[in-house]
């Protein structure tokens, strides 16, 4: 049974907040991560929002510190079985205090970026113990090297998860952390279901649904129109066949 931190997060005069994450320039993750619904979704396909954090543009620290020097500030970072709240009020994930480190990490790729992703970061995340480090890059790898990249954490180094060519613009390859598929899609950033082997719920999926379900609606409005129509020429014609009839008996 998932049982959720005990943390204290009382703030006192000496409490430390972690710095926030700097402004922005090139980066893409608001386009693949947000603006998409990814976060948002992941959110729901993931489950327990008490005990699973999925956040953003927030540093990773090993100790409550207001000095961003050597920290690190991923795209995307979740962890399980960790208090969500904690990260709220420490403005992002100290390990010392959630007890463990994040489970998944994600770079999306920008010009400025690209070539400290494949680095500094890298390396960077394995001395911090996550278990699992993914790289995404719409241009198809020219910032990262390739277009999808993820390191599995063994004995301390990270060991490059195997990505297969789906066809000449899918790439994939599956995060044991997740139990999903990342897929490089042209250019898009997806995420599939192993069981089902489709993609996890997306505002396309929505307004999709609502079309369908619009269509439906408009389908048997106009079959109940058709129903009404056939009634009431049905009655017509009943009246006529029952005054030729009363015709013919005065005849």
């Amino acid at each position: 049974m998932t049982t959720k931190p005990t943390i204290t997060t009382a703030h006192s005069t000496d409490f430390v907040r972690l710095p926030d994450p700097p402004e922005p320039e090139d980066m893409n993750n608001f386009k693949f991560l947000h603006q998409s619904g990814n976060t948002h979704y992941l959110t729901e396909h993931l489950g327990n929002q008490e005990t699973t954090l999925i956040t953003g543009e927030a540093y990773i620290s090993l100790e409550p510190t207001s000095n961003r020097r050597g920290l690190f500030c991923p795209d995307l970072l979740i962890a399980f079985n960790v208090n969500p709240k904690a990260g709220s009020d420490r403005n992002g994930y100290v390990i010392s205090e959630q007890g463990k480190p994040p489970d998944f990490v994600l770079e999306i790729a920008s010009p400025s970026t690209g070539q400290r992703d494949v680095t500094i970061k890298r390396d960077g995340y394995a001395a911090l113990g996550l278990p699992e480090y993914w790289r995404f890059d719409d241009s198809g790898g020219q910032h990262h090297g390739a277009p999808l990249a993820g390191d599995r954490l063994v004995d301390g180094t990270y060991q490059p998860i195997p990505i297969e060519g789906i066809d000449a613009q899918t790439f994939q390859g599956y995060s044991a952390v997740l139990n999903l598929h990342l897929r490089w899609e042209q250019g898009q950033l997806g995420w599939y279901d192993p069981a089902t082997g489709r993609h996890i719920s997306r505002f396309s999926d929505e307004r999709s649904r609502a079309d369908t379900a619009e269509a439906r609606a408009a389908a048997a409005e106009a079959r109940a129109d058709a129903e009404q129509q056939a009634r009431i020429a049905a009655d017509a014609r009943v009246r006529e066949l029952e005054a030729e009839l009363r015709r013919r008996e005065m005849s």
